[in-house]
């Protein structure tokens, strides 16, 4: 019987213990951790993902502090602000929700960001630590990616881990995480020749392609452990992954569904980073 990946319960069961930890932590240091939340402008999407982080902040004891600008804004506004947080001992995480107005480099902002406060691990050096084995804070998702398959008791040593999309936020810091867990890696797009040949002889397959079912059952075999990180919408507003879930989900021996899967996670590593970054500023860790 397939296993189904439950990161919404995993999310859960991780908020649950940061929130005795901040309790424990906010005792012993007279504050909580603070997360500080940009946003600029007021796109529908970025509102309602501010707002569950948050809302995630609150219900784990973090601080949170908002600031929603205005969409004409000067990137020169917003870098001031980036300085002001980086400076304000209240502060452990930076985020700045992302896409931001087309009058502001994103990478100026990214690189702007202290990378010890950078919960989001985007800056350079948080990468480049990352790609060299060293301790940083990790992307979100990819480090939610990897507590999925630890809890989920997916031995990854020696194994042949196939990672199906190569972006700077998912592909490639998964891929030097699963690295660091002694797999063997293999990074794979939408422009890689035999793509189903090479997918179906992974023992785990982590899809981020951004294309509704693009993996059906010529991509995966049965002793096949699939992360899918896609978010698509159907013309009927259907949610659905990158994997055809319906197809693929008999065939294998384990899969996380979408949604219920590596969304929910992504918020609870934010949280873990924002904590490990206040326990790394107190000298904790």
């Amino acid at each position: 019987m397939t296993l189904i990946i439950d990161g919404k319960k995993l999310a859960e069961q991780i908020r649950a213990e940061l929130k005795t930890e901040v309790k424990e932590l906010a005792a012993r240091y007279g504050r909580s951790p603070g997360l500080a939340v940009v946003q600029v402008g007021e796109d529908p999407a970025s509102t309602i993902y501010v707002n569950n982080k948050i809302k995630a902040c609150k219900e784990a004891g973090i601080e949170s502090f908002g600031h929603i600008l205005k969409k004409d804004i000067s990137e020169a506004y917003l870098l001031n602000l980036i300085t002001e947080l980086n400076a304000d001992p209240l502060v452990d995480g930076i985020l700045c929700q992302l896409p931001l107005p087309s009058q502001i480099d994103e990478g100026k902002v990214t690189f702007a960001i202290n990378p010890e406060k950078d919960v989001d691990g985007f800056h350079p050096v948080n990468v480049g630590l990352l790609s060299l084995g060293k301790r940083a804070l990790v992307a979100c998702t990819p480090l939610g990616i990897l507590e999925m398959l630890k809890a989920s008791g997916i031995e990854l040593e020696g194994k042949n881990a196939v990672v199906l999309g190569r972006s700077n936020i998912v592909g490639k810091p998964v891929a030097q995480l699963l690295l660091k867990e002694n797999c063997t890696v293999t990074i794979t797009h939408s422009r890689t020749r035999d793509l189903p040949k090479i997918c179906s002889r992974a023992d785990i397959l982590v899809v981020a392609i951004g294309r509704a079912n693009f993996v059906t059952p010529d991509f995966v075999n049965p002793g096949q452990v699939i992360i899918d990180v896609g978010i698509n919408r159907t013309e009927e507003g259907k949610v659905v992954g990158d994997v055809d879930f319906q197809a693929v989900e008999p065939i294998v021996r384990a899969i996380s569904p979408v949604p219920g899967g590596v969304g929910p996670m992504t918020i609870a590593m934010l949280l873990k980073n924002t904590v490990t970054s206040y326990n790394r500023r107190m000298g904790a860790q």
